[in-house]
């Protein structure tokens, strides 16, 4: 076993951004093996209640992120914090409610440590971060749309971006470290 499946999360309420790579322990190598962008959107109808809608697109979300980590050995996320208005805190709160729920270990990491390790300083642009993404990883499956028949990518790939991103953060915490070198050291006695 010297690969293993895990995730990287960008939350949000609107796009979840959802990157399943594989690493290989041995050498640090990544692939992305999925990239999911859970949509949601307030409620036009006004028959139904602004609470179950927000409930609804809270459970549409976990249901999302669950069967696109199905699998994952760890996962990676930034946990939202600081909103200004009351959408901004509702928004953080389901997420981290969708984080807290997952039955995969999960590694916190923050915004300054996703930006330095993928574009090398900690105030990387959303241009900066979809350009070091598509550079790192040219043949993952990016959001695309036809323009003047050539393909180009969305802006919604900024959350994957983001999430690919944040597994390149979190495989150097020391916190992954250390389940990595348990991880190494199974694999041998089991060889």
């Amino acid at each position: 076993m010297s690969k293993i499946l895990i995730g990287g999360l960008d939350g949000s309420l609107r796009n979840f951004g959802v990157a399943r790579m594989e690493l290989d322990i041995n050498t640090d190598e990544l692939s992305v093996t999925g990239l999911y962008l859970p949509q949601t959107d307030v409620e036009k109808n006004k028959q139904v209640r602004a609470s179950s809608a927000t409930y609804m697109r809270g459970k549409y979300l976990h249901e999302e992120v669950t069967k696109a980590l199905d699998g994952a050995s760890v996962v990676f996320a930034e946990i939202p914090y600081g909103g200004k208005s009351y959408d901004a805190v509702l928004g953080f709160g389901i997420v981290i409610g969708i984080y807290a729920s997952l039955q995969i270990p999960l590694i916190e990491v923050s915004q300054s440590e996703t930006k330095k390790a993928a574009v090398g300083t900690r105030t990387a642009s959303k241009e900066e971060m979809i350009a070091w993404a598509f550079e790192t990883y040219p043949t993952a499956p990016w959001l695309t749309t036809k323009r003047g028949g050539v393909l180009v990518p969305t802006k919604a790939n900024e959350h994957l971006a983001d999430a690919c991103a944040v597994v390149h953060a979190g495989i150097k915490t020391p916190a992954f470290r250390q389940a990595k070198a348990i991880l190494a050291a199974g694999s041998k006695l089991a060889a």
